[in-house]
């Protein structure tokens, strides 16, 4: 837009938010709630979902062990996940180890 050009203010709000990290954050909190039920209770006691870069969920886990444990049920919680979330953001699972809070 031409500079003095009225803007939208959906337009207007949607740049602040994005400036603040609002919707990061908000996202965040929808993946952490779609993370605990894909896993499961018994995973998402060990784990938490960190950032999602180009489509890969970085996933922290307690220790190695249990990052291998994960590898091999990768699969079906990447399948379990993506039909918890409503877009297509995550393609893949990273488990890295990492604190668990």
């Amino acid at each position: 837009m031409a500079k003095g050009t009225p803007q939208p203010i959906a337009e207007v709000l949607a740049q602040l938010l994005a400036r603040r990290g609002y919707a990061r954050q908000t996202a965040a909190s929808g993946c952490e709630a779609a993370w605990r039920e894909a896993a499961g209770p018994m995973l998402a006691k060990i784990s938490r979902p960190g950032n999602i870069r180009r489509g890969v969920l970085e996933v922290f886990v307690a220790n190695s062990t249990l990052v291998q444990e994960m590898g091999f049920q990768k699969v079906q919680i990447l399948e379990r996940l993506r039909h918890r979330l409503a877009d297509d953001s995550v393609r893949d699972l990273r488990f890295r180890v990492g604190p668990i809070e």
